[in-house]
């Protein structure tokens, strides 16, 4: 269980975040949200999203209770969902997502802006973009920056029925495990050349020598 003094020190922490890098509209309610927790309450959130751990009977705060959520998830820190990534960014699910099959494009670096943004994180966006597309079949995916914690991501957000969400809400486990399946599996095309190129080189000689012996073995016609 928490101290009563550990609790005002974290909750203190989190609205400076909140303070430095949630947008305008949001602070409020979000403030007063986590004001708004008991000991409790604030003990179950900061577990649910990683911030705590047990040892020994004694529940510590770790690392990322003060440090940046998305630093921590391209650390490996903080459990994700991850569906792609490149050199500069990758590609998680939100476990709070706008729609089913919501993505997060998580630069690798802390970037504070999107003007900073390198053209391989937008890239992988596309890439994910275009996967989803294929994969979920959405009417369209909007893609929108944020910045959080003061680390810019950008949101991959699939919109069905025409009708873009304003609620998020908590993901199963079970569906973001289905989701990240359906997400990362190899397509027909990708396998078809993958086999290819594992073919032996010794067979596609033999066939190229085959071929070339027909040729020259073939008798030609006597009029």
């Amino acid at each position: 269980m928490l101290t009563e003094e550990q609790v005002e020190s974290i909750k203190q922490r989190l609205v400076e975040q909140i303070e430095r890098s949630f947008p305008e509209d949001r602070k409020e309610f979000a403030i007063s949200q986590i004001q708004g927790m008991d000991s409790e309450q604030l003990e179950a959130f900061l577990v649910k999203n990683n911030l705590l751990k047990q040892r020994g009977g004694d529940i510590k705060e770790t690392a990322s209770s003060t440090e940046c959520v998305f630093c921590s998830i391209v650390l490996g820190d903080i459990e994700s969902y991850k569906i792609s990534e490149n050199s500069k960014a990758i590609a998680v699910l939100e476990i709070n997502p706008f729609s089913r099959g919501h993505v997060i494009i998580i630069p690798k670096e802390h970037i504070a802006s999107d003007k900073n943004l390198s053209p391989q994180v937008m890239n992988l966006a596309k890439k994910v973009s275009s996967l989803i597309k294929t994969r979920l079949k959405p009417e369209s995916v909007d893609l929108s920056y944020s910045n959080i914690f003061g680390h810019e991501i950008i949101n991959v957000i699939p919109v069905y029925h025409g009708k873009k969400s304003t609620e998020r809400k908590p993901a199963e486990k079970e569906e973001l495990e289905e989701l990240q399946k359906v997400l990362r599996k190899k397509s027909f095309s990708e396998k078809k050349e993958k086999s290819v190129d594992k073919k032996p080189e010794g067979e596609k000689l033999h066939k190229k020598n085959v071929g070339e012996m027909k040729k020259i073995w073939l008798p030609k016609r006597i009029p």
